[in-house]
């Protein structure tokens, strides 16, 4: 049978089997009442893509019902049908709400060809409808762009090399790190990759929202299913249909709603509050935190099961101050985003801001940096950004000048002063491991070995 489903509602038995069975015929999913109870209970509990309505019900009159219909279910194209026919009850149903009136005898196919009609009409509205919620929702959402992905450290790389693995995947994908280190940006990006990427991307920040909000911003509300809903509304499960929802700090989501989520990863239905339908969900799942899931599970504080479905597919974004190689390329996108935003001319950093920027631990990782140097570009009426336009100080006497004096030095001798530091450097971590401090420095083990030799490195 096709997808539509229909509902007659019509008290004469014989005519509500005739066109019941006709329908059904024709490939519809068909319902049928013979009062207004009955009809209600059938409308509390699905939705109809049309319905036929006869004008006259022994339990109420069918052009009343037609007002209550339309307020609950605006969308839903609904057909009048009457054996009493005039140009006056025509024109009033129209008035109503109708889209079409019928007098019987009913011509089936006439019928056949209204329905389907109403049908495409009813599709092409919805969708408009689903279109101006997300414009709405769009519109109010601060969009990150995909062009301050910057990887030249190893790490970020095996992350990217992560991220290109698990675009193509349907399954959830959890994002873990600390504040600020780009856990938005590497969700947009797995959904511009992947195959929702026609579809919206939908975040919500689950800390940012009170539960009683929450719960209805994820998964809508009927009219009158609390005080204040005044219209039906669809939620973000439904607004990310054939796209991505985003969840950010999951791990503040409380644990009745998290129970909620659960089940719709498990069997991929919800239902609006205030609703007994349920509606099936297709949208790709993307969750993040800054918090430590197992930590708050042996807390109480996390669903274990919820974390299981969650992470089907984990990546973990290092700390800024775990992957300094990505410092200075990020500062120069930033730099050069910031001069356009503010119209400046902005060159660079002196070389004691590019000693403290390495130097400096970033709590607020790539967050902060990206404020630091708006911040200085605002403030700086000169073409170099000092320390001071970026609000760093040193903390305490220098003991290393090694950075600034490489700055200093020709290429050639900084290239091989910088190549003898951090081979150095990657020998010291990994306690003499060559292998190991090859993976550190993104490069081979032969080639590591052919430059230890090169600079007559001890180790």
């Amino acid at each position: 049978m096709k997808r539509e489903y229909l509902l007659v509602i019509e008290d004469e038995k014989n005519q509500r089997e005739i066109l019941t069975d006709f329908l059904k015929k024709k490939g519809f999913s068909v319902d049928s009442a013979d009062s207004v109870v009955s009809a209600k209970k059938l409308l509390s509990k699905r939705d109809y893509q049309v319905i036929l309505l006869d004008w006259k019900l022994p339990d109420g009159d069918g052009l009343e019902f037609l007002s209550e219909i339309k307020e609950k279910h605006p969308l839903t194209p609904v057909i009048m049908i009457t054996a009493f026919a005039n140009v006056e009850h025509a024109v009033l149903s129209m008035k109503k709400g109708a889209y079409y009136y019928l007098a019987k005898p009913i011509n089936l196919e006439e019928l056949l060809l209204l329905v389907e009609r109403a049908i495409k009409e009813f599709n092409l509205t919805r969708e408009v409808e689903l279109l101006k919620e997300k414009v709405k929702y769009f519109s109010s959402q601060f969009k990150i762009s995909e062009e301050g992905i910057i990887a030249e450290s190893p790490a970020m790389k095996k992350i990217f090399s992560l991220v290109n693995k698990f675009a193509e995947a349907s399954a959830p994908v959890l994002i873990t790190g600390e504040s600020g280190t780009g856990k938005e940006v590497i969700a947009r990006l797995i959904h511009h990759l992947g195959p929702t990427k026609e579809g919206p991307f939908i975040q919500i920040n689950c800390a940012a929202i009170p539960e009683t909000l929450l719960e209805s911003e994820l998964f809508g509300y009927e009219k009158g299913a609390f005080t204040g809903a005044t219209h039906s509304k669809p939620g973000l499960f439904e607004l990310a249909e054939g796209g991505t929802l985003f969840l950010d700090e999951i791990g503040e989501m409380p644990l009745s709603i998290q129970a909620k989520l659960l089940k719709v990863l498990q069997d991929g239905t919800f239902r609006r509050l205030g609703s007994l339908k349920e509606i099936k969900g297709h949208f790709r799942l993307i969750a993040a935190t800054n918090r430590n899931l197992s930590q708050l599970i042996e807390k109480g504080a996390f669903r274990e099961d919820l974390f299981w479905r969650l992470n089907v597919l984990n990546i973990h974004l290092p700390p800024l101050r775990e992957r300094k190689e990505d410092i200075l390329p990020l500062t120069e996108y930033f730099i050069k985003k910031f001069n356009t935003k503010y119209n400046k001319k902005i060159q660079g950093l002196s070389l004691s801001a590019i000693n403290l920027l390495l130097k400096y631990k970033f709590p607020g990782n790539v967050r902060e940096l990206e404020n630091r140097i708006e911040r200085g570009i605002i403030l700086t009426e000169e073409e170099i950004l000092t320390e001071e336009d970026l609000g760093l100080t040193e903390s305490s006497d220098r003991k290393d000048e090694f950075l600034e004096n490489l700055l200093s030095l020709p290429l050639e001798r900084a290239v091989e002063n910088l190549e003898k530091y951090r081979i150095k450097q990657a020998l010291q971590l990994s306690r003499g491991v060559k292998s190991k401090a090859a993976e550190l420095l993104g490069i081979t083990e032969r080639m590591l070995r052919y430059k230890i030799e090169k600079y007559q490195i001890g180790g």
